[in-house]
Order: structure tokens, then sequence, then C-alpha cells
């Protein structure tokens, strides 16, 4: 995977228009841009492969490019056998102790307790000395706590330990599978390639750019609206947009947005009166499917505000 940056490209505005005469319509004119999305790469390497060239149609996870990933799969083997070691000592935590074991335990424990038993009825006699039974007394204190830890099994300290180290190993497995992953570019969307940054064997550093992909089956189209024509404008209301390659061709379009700050006209409209008018952006989503529309030409938009809409 990559990382994705949305980047709209600046809009030029030529003029925002007045309603229709019968005040049925509102027309305006703008210009027509795409919605463009600038691949970076989430980790660094040699280019292995380069599968798009500019100009190439693109759709949802098609392979762009490919770097070597070599350095990422040992890394991440590494980190799957410190998992699966983490893993195994964080169910030996849960775990009981062996039977075997447990059996060893009691029975170095009973015979510690009867060693004990013998040196106290001995000592008043003075047949043993005064060490011997202290000792006596230490090998019963540590087997009995032995015998006494098995049975219990692990503190909740140590399993929760246990389980930490297993969760880090896991996250670490993870973040490098990740980065396995992230070698292989894919398209975030259906589109056109308009710029490719790289070349096969080139050494790509993280972040750095790689592929700008546009879609092109939905162009973007600003205009502005003055205070007095805003009410006529609704979110979802359709619209007729014609440009002038294509005269006798309507395409189809939808407010998708309507800005909620006034702002001054666009210093490109040529009239001192129009440029110091107030007005507020609106964004109309134009479809493409055919890609007849390209990104930069003007347009005109007709929004139908009369009743019979």
């Amino acid at each position: 995977m990559v990382r994705i940056i949305f980047r709209m490209i600046p809009i030029l505005i030529l003029l925002a228009g007045c309603g229709g005469g019968d005040g049925s319509s509102l027309s305006a004119t703008g210009t027509i841009e795409a919605t463009e999305v600038t691949l970076s790469a989430q980790v660094g390497g040699v280019v292995k492969l380069v599968r798009a060239d500019e100009g190439a149609s693109v759709q949802p996870k098609d392979t762009l490019a490919i770097l070597d990933a070599t350095d990422w799969i040992y890394q991440l083997q590494q980190a799957e056998a410190g998992f699966v070691g983490a893993d195994a000592q964080h169910r030996l935590s849960l775990q009981a102790a062996r039977q075997e074991d447990l059996i060893q335990a009691e029975a170095n424990y009973k015979s510690a307790e009867n060693d004990l038993k013998r040196m106290e009825e001995l000592a008043p006699t003075g047949s043993i000395s005064q060490k011997q039974l202290e000792d006596a007394k230490t090998r019963f204190t540590i087997s009995q706590q032995t015998y006494e830890k098995m049975k219990r099994g692990s503190r909740r300290e140590e399993i929760e330990i246990a389980r930490a180290r297993r969760d880090q190993a896991e996250a670490q497995v993870s973040s490098l599978r990740k980065k396995v992953n992230d070698c292989t570019i894919l398209s975030p969307m259906q589109g056109v390639v308009t710029k490719r940054f790289i070349e096969r064997g080139e050494l790509v550093g993280q972040g750095m750019s790689l592929f700008r992909v546009a879609n092109l089956a939905e162009m973007d189209l600003m205009i502005y609206v003055i205070e007095t024509e805003l009410p006529k404008v609704k979110l979802g209301q359709q619209a007729k947009v014609k440009v002038d390659a294509f005269p006798d061709k309507e395409f189809n379009g939808r407010v998708v947005f309507i800005s909620s700050t006034a702002e001054f006209t666009p210093k490109n409209i040529q009239t001192k009166d129009e440029r110091t008018k107030l007005v507020f952006g609106v964004k109309i989503k134009v479809e493409n499917a055919d890609g007849s529309l390209k990104s930069g030409i003007p347009a005109d938009v007709t929004l139908q505000t009369g009743s019979s809409q």
C-alpha cells in the first residue's frame, strides 16, 4: 500500500453568471478540473518493476510499480520466528507444571520434611551440630516453596510479562508485513496516470512521489454565485454543462458543495464592478464516463431553479 495525498488542482474561474431572463435558471462559467491523487512511497527501496506509464488507464488496486522487498522479507522472517518463541513462552506461563516435575518437587519436599524431623529429634541429644539443624531447615523451606509454586503455576505478573512480550512480537510482525506489502504500489482509484516520477532501477526514499493519478470519470467545476441568487442553489441540484469542443452535447452534473463564507469575485474577472462583488463558491461534479472532458477547458453550466425542476 502507499500513502495517498489528495490534492485539488487550483480551480480558475472565468465568470459567475446571473439568472436566466425568466428566473427559472442560473447560468455561470468556470473551468473543468480533475481530482488528482499523488502516490508516495511508504518505504524506501530500489524500483524493481514499473507497470504503468503516463497516459495509462488504471483501475482500483492495479499494480503500478514494485519495489525490491528483499531486506524487508528477511526482517519479517526474523520477527515471525521471534513471535513463535514469545507465543510459546506465553502459553507455557498459562499452564501448570508438568506432572513429572510436580511429583519430583513433592518427593523433595517430603524428604526434606522427614530429614528436618529427624534433626529436630537428635538436636537435644547433641548428636548433631547446630549448623546441620539449620541446613535441614533451609532445605525444607526451599523444597516446600518450590512445591507450592509448582502447584500454583505462574504468578499473574509473570503471565502478564509473557503476554506483553508476545503482543510486542506480534506487532513487529504486523509492521514488517505492512512494509513488505507497501513495496507493491497500487492505484487507489479508477483513472489515468498523468505523471510518472520514477524509473526502473532507481532508488527511492520514503515519502518520495511515485505517480500522479487523475480521476477523469467525474470532473470538478467551481462557479461563483452572488448572494441574491444563492437561495436558488441546493445540494444535489442537477446541472447541465456544455463546452466549446462539443457544442451539441450536454454533460450531466450535480451540486456537491456550497460555500458558507462569502468571498470577493476572483481577480480574473475583468470589470471593476464584478471584482467588488461578494460571491459564494459552488462546486459541481460533472459526469465524464467517456473521458470527453479534459482538465483546464472552460465550461458553461446551467442550473434549473424554477418550480418545474
